[in-house]
């Protein structure tokens, strides 16, 4: 099957790196040949990155689901302190989750992603020692703490402005934001399912504040819910033009919309076909950020493996301890271990690369021989190569070379 005069004409740019446009991203989302537009993708994916796809070893956890924000697709968040299901955890019972994790089999976790509800009640101090515990506990370990729509709730509820908030939880050892909280940036859009946080301006003000301090973030786009194609091409594009601004973004995580448990629990999730052709898409058109991320959790693990073949270079990692999807009904696990993240990673064809949260390598591990599915089941571990975590001394953290230390 021939490709279309359009994405023949979208190819011919691709290939002349040549940037597409809004209307280029329209017609990427309307092309109903999926299979040519994901191809198209995978082809800039392996321009970029070749076989190799990044996961890291890293833990999720939500210290409070307390919040001030009613938005229509939340699941997890409960409006007060003792509403059923609410719950904000003592100081010590979050370092304990760090602090059990220790000893896991593959090593401990690398990084922390800390990710709340917008709690009133909580003074700033609570998040400054929460992170110092994290450091006391394991002085190496990253910490990817604090959306930018909690950074502007903290700056608005305590007074203070973006660039102090960020100073003293640096202080404290944050050291880079997760994406979460983008949502749709279309006001039309977020005033209907968000309208009380951060508006869009915002939550790009306070990424830029934090790239010109020298941090990297990432950023999210929650889709499959009252957007339109044409929301999902401008809130990409406007990621594209903060990324041309400042160079700090590292990854774009598309996030599947679930709706159980929530005000549009009367709509249909997104489908497989959907969340592929985002994924795709994305790639094609952020050309100024190194990494697409098909999240897992959101996407389920069998759909994130597809995605490593429409663009998506990374599978984020073992999370171990996510709640905000669980509340929304997703079929994915609450982790997944260090092998079956590799195995997703060697049946998709692909290279996995054990990463820190900054994209410095920490591990490149063998391409599968053979597919294991091939095998027999009693040759299958007979025939899956072992990971020494403990034996092997770990290789030097080499960056890649489009990424950028502001």
């Amino acid at each position: 099957m021939s490709e279309s005069p359009k994405l023949a004409l979208i190819r011919a740019k691709v290939e002349s790196f040549e940037r597409l446009t809004f209307d280029d991203g329209m017609a990427l989302f309307m092309e109903p040949d999926l299979l040519s537009v994901g191809q198209l993708a995978n082809e800039v994916r392996e321009t970029r990155h070749g076989d190799r796809t990044f996961f890291n070893k890293n833990m999720r956890i939500e210290v409070t689901n307390v919040c001030v924000a009613s938005c229509l697709f939340c699941s997890f968040a409960k409006l007060e302190e003792h509403m059923p299901g609410a719950h904000t955890m003592k100081l010590e019972e979050a370092w304990h989750e760090l602090e059990k994790r220790m000893d896991d089999p593959g090593g401990p976790p690398t990084e922390v992603h800390v990710v709340n509800g917008l709690h009133p009640g909580l003074p700033f101090s609570y998040y400054e020692e929460l992170l110092r515990g994290f450091k006391r506990i394991d002085p190496n370990v990253h910490l990817k703490c604090f959306t930018a729509v909690e950074i502007h709730f903290f700056a608005r509820h305590y007074g203070l402005s973006y660039a102090v908030v960020l100073e003293r939880l640096r202080a404290a050892g944050l050291e880079s934001l997760p994406g979460g909280g983008a949502e749709i940036f279309d006001e039309g859009v977020r005033s209907k399912i968000s309208h009380d946080k951060a508006t869009a301006a915002e939550y790009l003000e306070v990424h830029r504040v934090a790239h010109r301090m020298g941090m990297r973030t990432n950023a999210t786009m929650l889709y499959g819910h009252i957007e339109t194609f044409a929301h999902r091409v401008d809130h990409i594009l406007r990621l594209r033009a903060l990324q041309d601004e400042t160079k700090g973004l590292q990854a774009f995580i598309p996030l599947a919309f679930h709706p159980d448990g929530n005000g549009m629990k009367n709509m249909p999730a997104p489908t497989a076909v959907d969340d592929l052709r985002t994924i795709a898409v994305s790639r094609l058109l952020l050309d100024n950020v190194d990494h697409i991320k098909a999240y897992w959790v959101s996407l389920t693990p069998d759909v994130a493996q597809i995605a490593l073949r429409f663009g998506a270079d990374d599978i984020d990692g073992t999370i171990v301890h996510e709640t905000i999807y669980k509340a929304a009904g997703t079929l994915s696990p609450g982790a997944l271990g260090y092998e079956e993240l590799v195995r997703l990673i060697r049946e998709a064809g692909r290279i996995p690369v054990e990463r820190d949260t900054l994209y410095n390598v920490v591990r490149e591990l063998p391409r599968a021989a053979v597919p294991e599915a091939a095998l027999k089941p009693r040759d299958r571990e007979r025939a899956r190569p072992k990971l020494p975590m403990f034996q092997v001394p770990p290789s030097p953290l080499v960056a890649h070379a489009d990424e950028v230390t502001s």
